[in-house]
């Protein structure tokens, strides 16, 4: 899940409130989908990658990566299509709602077998 000050949620809500652009939403959640990421950020932007994907492929190009192992993610030069924008505004409220609920689950003051049973599970599933 991504973090209260994380750029990807800055970004959703954002778009919520009308700030920011549908275009700027895919790039940012294309770059912290395919760039390095956390465990478990990957199925929680999931849902979000699927709308984009189908709403209009090819809205964030993948290239090379100069800087070492990976890919950058650009933005295309082409808008996010209007008749596609309730789909993922809704998309984007779902990730909202699951991020707001998951949250307490992560809190630190859970106590010591909480924190090690979460470290245990981020060794397996880095791993995997």
């Amino acid at each position: 899940m991504f973090s209260a000050t994380s750029p990807v949620r800055e970004a959703l809500e954002g778009y919520v409130a009308g700030r920011v652009k549908a275009e700027r939403v895919a790039a940012v959640v294309a770059g912290a989908y395919y760039g390095a990421r956390g465990p478990g950020t990957g199925d929680s932007l999931k849902p979000l990658m699927d709308v984009i994907d189908r709403a209009h492929p090819g809205v964030v190009e993948l290239s090379a990566s100069g800087d070492g192992p990976g890919f950058a993610v650009r933005l295309a030069d082409r808008p996010f299509p209007q008749e596609f924008e309730p789909v993922l505004r809704a998309a984007v409220e779902a990730a909202l709602v699951g991020a707001q609920h998951a949250a307490p689950l992560r809190a630190p003051h859970l106590g010591l077998v909480a924190r090690l049973v979460g470290a245990i599970r981020r060794l397996f599933t880095a791993s995997a």
